[in-house]
């Protein structure tokens, strides 16, 4: 049974077995056994109904309001994401105003809900309900992650880099865009490195583009190991340099990332090279995305940073401070020699 039409039926006589009841606690019951988060609002937007499930997940990810929903307006909550440029807030608030003014019977609506552990996508569904000349609108989340992951591995497959098996460019712009929407919305810092693996042409032309290939692809199954949570990404953004996104990180949380990183590549042993050692250049640059920001300065300061790394001297970790850092060019110099 649909779970609008468990609604529909509460204060109503029931069959219970051979027995006819009433009871709004019976139903409440049947309502918090459904996996689904269920929440009911009024025309104005205000919650007057949540269900187990859905009180159970905002305990579980720290929603500030999860023990007073019915204090709390749906359409208000969606607003305050639309303000923030997310799209999933604008597309939500759109399609539940025109349920509420009859402009269409249903609403459907995927997105995603990550946590910092764990990738999660859900579909919402909006469908009109009257109830003693009250009309009301059923919202019911369905957690779709499973199917959403075996979708996410086809498309991946158009969107690795045929030579390391990292994320190409196409989907590194498209992570990168729902990563700083993300961050924006939430409130959280994101930071981006720039990595380039030095003199790469003295590389091949002393190696041969076999080993600068091997090369490459050690570089890079090193860096997938600093990039384990859904809201991190390594990939490669064309030739011999590769960009690490890290969401919800601060500078120095990514600075000492990063410097463990260029430790391990000091280790790393390729015999083709003969005892050779790979360094790298980094540009690293930190935001905490606001209104008037762009997505394109956080990597033009990394960028910035990258290109004053291999400017004096190459093997270093250059830390873009602030964005006024891309008009002086005068990062902070952590090098590691």
């Amino acid at each position: 049974m649909k779970t609008y039409h468990l609604l529909l039926i509460l204060h109503k006589w029931y069959w219970l077995g051979n027995n006819v009841v009433e009871s709004k606690e019976f139903l409440k019951l049947i309502l918090d056994s459904i996996s689904e988060h269920i929440v009911v609002i009024n025309e104005l937007g205000d919650i007057i109904f949540v269900n187990r499930s859905w009180q159970t997940f905002g305990q579980d990810n720290n929603c500030s309001c999860d023990v007073q929903w019915r204090q709390q307006n749906y359409l208000a909550i969606c607003e305050s994401a639309a303000k923030q440029g997310d799209e999933f807030g604008i597309k939500a608030l759109a399609g539940l105003q025109k349920v509420i003014n009859s402009q269409q019977q249903e609403y459907y609506l995927e997105y995603p809900c990550h946590s910092d552990t764990e990738s999660r996508w859900f579909l919402m569904r909006a469908v009109p309900l009257e109830y003693q000349s009250q009309r009301y609108v059923v919202i019911s989340h369905l957690n779709i992650t499973e199917r959403m992951r075996a979708e996410q591995q086809l498309k991946m497959l158009a969107h690795i880099d045929g030579l390391t098996q990292l994320a190409n460019r196409r989907h590194f712009d498209n992570f990168f865009e729902q990563e700083w929407s993300r961050c924006l919305r939430l409130k959280q810092p994101i930071s981006i490195a720039m990595i380039d693996l030095d003199h790469f042409k003295l590389l091949n032309d002393n190696f041969g583009h076999l080993v600068g290939d091997i090369c490459l692809k050690s570089l890079a199954n090193l860096l997938t190991q600093f990039a384990r949570r859904p809201s991190d990404l390594c990939a490669r953004y064309g030739g011999e340099e590769f960009v690490l996104v890290l969401g919800n990180t601060h500078s120095e949380q990514a600075y000492q990332l990063l410097s463990q990183f260029m430790t391990q590549l000091t280790e790393l042993h390729i015999e083709e090279l003969h005892n050779q050692q790979l360094t790298v250049s980094i540009g690293l640059a930190t935001l905490v995305p606001g209104f008037l920001d762009n997505a394109t300065t956080l990597i033009d300061m990394a960028d910035k940073a990258l290109y004053q790394a291999k400017e004096t001297g190459r093997n270093k970790l250059v830390v873009a401070q602030t964005q006024t850092d891309i008009v002086s060019k005068m990062p902070l110099t952590r090098g590691i020699e």
